[in-house]
């Protein structure tokens, strides 16, 4: 295993032993409430990332431990959509691309799936397309030999625009890639200020607003602007609101009202668990935070559900990396 991800591991097994979640910043709002909530039990599954599948009336589900995609019921019953074993180790951000009735798939290893290979956690990034209804993959692109530095990689997450091209996070590289829709991969950008410390994850959750992107990073909680068409002019948002607001910011979703929604935890550092809220008034370029304090005790992402609603995902990925595998995990509407 490398010192990277040796030193990512170690950071969220501790983290999984603290007791008491960080302080809150002073000006949270108060916790919120849940008024319907999937619990949803399988086999160790473990999932990270999550979509809102319409045309189906399901949510899809990645696997960290068995590196899947699953479909999940509103009543909680769990069908494996995507097994491909031949390149998928663990599945981290998903995307529903309806237009073109596929999932896109980022997969990575940070060493804790069953199908880590020896020595090769923390070198795996790679996207996977697969058809909607019968999980057949239709391409594989290994983006860690798109990067072709021989450093380590994880493909974290990812957003599509309308073309059908995929913008991919690697949080153990200042890398986004670009994806073509036949799966023809470069990079848009490579920055040092995108990197990561050592044995730390960096860039995490991405959303797209036109020909915008806005990438957040794990590690130090900055927001960044990259336009997709100057990627040269990539820089970092300006946020306002309570201090530390943003450390440890995980997903983010794009609301229709243009309001960006994220959330943060203290799996892999000292962030507190909460839902944030991020408005802004010139496309990007500066924006104000409002943060709502989560009771849960993992929770990754924020996904579109039925009717505009939005959930939340508690794949419990705190007690896998603690060694303690679970076969539950919820999605919560808020």
């Amino acid at each position: 295993m490398n010192q990277r991800a040796r030193g990512a591991l170690l950071l969220t097994a501790l983290a999984a032993t603290i007791a008491a979640a960080p302080a809150l910043p002073a000006a949270a709002a108060p916790a919120h409430h849940r008024t319907a909530a999937i619990t949803a039990s399988a086999d160790t599954l473990h999932p990270e990332g999550a979509a809102w599948d319409a045309a189906h009336g399901r949510f899809l589900v990645s696997s960290l431990r068995h590196g899947t995609v699953s479909a999940v019921r509103p009543d909680g019953s769990v069908t494996t959509l995507v097994d491909d074993p031949a390149v998928l180790v663990s599945t981290v951000g998903l995307h529903v691309d309806a237009a073109r009735n596929r999932v896109l798939v980022a997969n990575g290893d940070p060493g804790v799936s069953l199908r880590t290979a020896p020595g090769g956690s923390g070198h795996v990034a790679g996207i996977g397309a697969y058809d909607l209804t019968t999980g057949r993959r239709l391409f594989y692109t290994d983006l860690a030999a798109t990067a072709a530095d021989g450093g380590s990689h994880l493909a974290n997450d990812l957003v599509v625009g309308p073309d059908g091209t995929a913008y991919v996070t690697d949080s153990f590289a200042p890398v986004v890639y670009r994806v073509a829709p036949d799966g023809t991969a470069g990079i848009l950008v490579r920055d040092s200020r995108l990197a990561a410390p050592q044995g730390g994850f960096g860039l995490n959750g991405i959303v797209r607003q036109g020909r915008t992107l806005v990438v957040g990073k794990y590690d130090d909680g900055t927001l960044w602007r990259l336009p997709i068409d100057h990627p040269e002019q990539l820089a970092r948002v300006a946020v306002g609101g309570p201090a530390d607001a943003l450390t440890g910011l995980d997903g983010l979703l794009l609301r229709p009202d243009g309001t960006l929604q994220g959330i943060t935890n203290h799996l892999g550092g000292n962030g507190a668990t909460t839902r944030v809220e991020l408005c802004s008034p010139d496309g990007w370029r500066t924006a104000r935070a409002t943060v709502h304090p989560l009771a849960d005790p993992a929770p990754t992402v924020l996904t579109p559900g039925p009717a505009g609603s939005v959930y939340v995902l508690d794949g419990r990925i705190d007690l896998l990396f603690a060694g303690t595998p679970v076969d539950t995990f919820t999605l919560y509407r808020i």
